[in-house]
């Protein structure tokens, strides 16, 4: 974390005394970023050389003057040698404070990521879902590791954080914690957002992200096609808890909700439309933005199938939904014994929903997006693989044509 340090004796022109004496100023300046104080002398300007920053002249009241000017300037070159040695952030500001004799506050990483987590943590449910909580804790994690790999330290003052810290810490990322490009681009990004708050606050001068950038790469969903759907849904499970689960997967697939607003989803959240159907009308957990969908058959038959569950009838879930992680367990299983080929995890429903059910059927892109509650187009597009089946169909549509040309 290297620095350019300079001293420059100036005169403060704008403020000249009735007697014609202009203030003599130090400017401290790291990196660019500068700190100004008076050194608590004046001088005539024509007494006063700029290129020197000291008093013309040889008599010994000048050399008194320049003198003092010099012993500042010596103590602004000790408060940067006690800095450095003592591995405290060198900037202008605390240079010009310890030459003052003031304290700078020192603000410290972890105690401020803590803090941010912290109060993530009491809006869970009210703005943040778990798992985003959940990504920011692994994320001070990763961070609390790596300032013990490279640095040997616990916490670190955050104005020691620059582009080399960036640029190592992705390095740590991806080699010690071996996390794929875009798990470690979500981890850079959830920590950008600590740095993003310490700028705000006006506890950095300077964005440490300026050059910096990292991609996300575009992944291959992975879905279920038609044939593998129907296979699913017909095969007989000895398991009941296997069946059930099935069953709440297959409801996914033919709505498109993700596990947490299936798991939370209620029966008079069930309505029927103007259209005399039966829609799901609620607002996504993760956005918070309304998504209305009409119910195919398949999706009623399930509904209407644990209508009478004792888990729906106590509480007034639509669906006796276990734990994401139990949910995803047995999916694991489903898809051995359906002989899929495939690691099914309940958010493929949501692509399935997307590309199979909807888009390879001619919906609208713009009609799925609203379904699946995006608030921008582009994020269906990372969900909708255009099928090679859907291509085909289209030009085979395309190829009648020509064919009476």
């Amino acid at each position: 974390m290297k620095t350019t340090f300079s001293l420059l004796f100036y005169l403060k022109k704008p403020k000249i005394q009735q007697n014609g004496l202009v203030a003599i100023y130090l400017r401290i300046t790291v990196n660019g970023k500068r700190a100004e104080t008076t050194s608590g002398r004046e001088c005539l300007p024509a007494n006063w050389n700029s290129s020197a920053g000291r008093l013309r002249g040889t008599k010994e009241e000048v050399k008194s003057f320049n003198t003092y000017l010099d012993n500042l300037q010596t103590q602004v070159y000790e408060a940067h040698r006690i800095l450095t040695e003592a591995g405290g952030a060198i900037t202008a500001e605390a240079l010009k404070n310890k030459l003052l004799g003031k304290s700078e506050k020192s603000r410290i990483l972890i105690s401020i990521f803590k803090e941010h987590n912290r109060k993530m943590a009491g809006l869970v449910g009210n703005g943040y879902a778990p798992g985003t909580l959940t990504c920011f804790e692994t994320t001070l994690k990763h961070t609390e590791d790596f300032l013990v790999w490279k640095y040997k330290a616990t916490d670190i003052d955050i104005k020691k954080i620059d582009h080399e810290f960036i640029t190592n810490f992705e390095y740590y990322i991806r080699s010690e914690k071996k996390c794929g490009n875009n798990s470690t681009v979500k981890y850079i990004k959830n920590f950008k957002k600590i740095i993003r708050i310490c700028l705000a606050s006006g506890w950095l001068s300077s964005d440490p992200f300026l050059n910096y950038k990292a991609n996300m790469k575009v992944v291959t969903k992975v879905y279920l096609n038609q044939e593998e759907l129907n296979k699913m849904a017909k095969k007989d499970f000895d398991n009941e808890r296997l069946s059930q689960v099935r069953d709440i997967f297959l409801f996914s697939c033919y709505t498109g909700l993700a596990y947490a607003d299936v798991q939370k989803l209620k029966r008079t959240e069930i309505f029927k439309g103007d259209d005399g159907e039966m829609w799901v009308i609620i607002k996504r957990q993760k956005t918070a933005t309304p998504s209305r969908i009409p119910l195919l058959p398949v999706a009623l038959n399930i509904l209407n199938k644990y209508a009478d569950h004792p888990v729906c009838a106590h509480n007034g879930k639509a669906l006796p939904v276990s734990t994401n992680q139990k949910m995803n367990a047995y999916l694991k299983e489903i898809s051995n014994i359906c002989t899929l080929n495939k690691m099914l995890t309940y958010h493929i429903a949501r692509y399935t929903f997307a590309t199979t059910v909807t888009l390879s059927n001619g919906v609208p892109i713009e009609t799925v997006s609203k379904m699946l509650g995006h608030t921008n187009i582009k994020t269906t597009q990372h969900y909708a693989k255009v099928l090679d089946l859907k291509v085909s169909q289209d030009m085979a549509l395309l190829k009648q044509k020509y064919a009476t040309i």
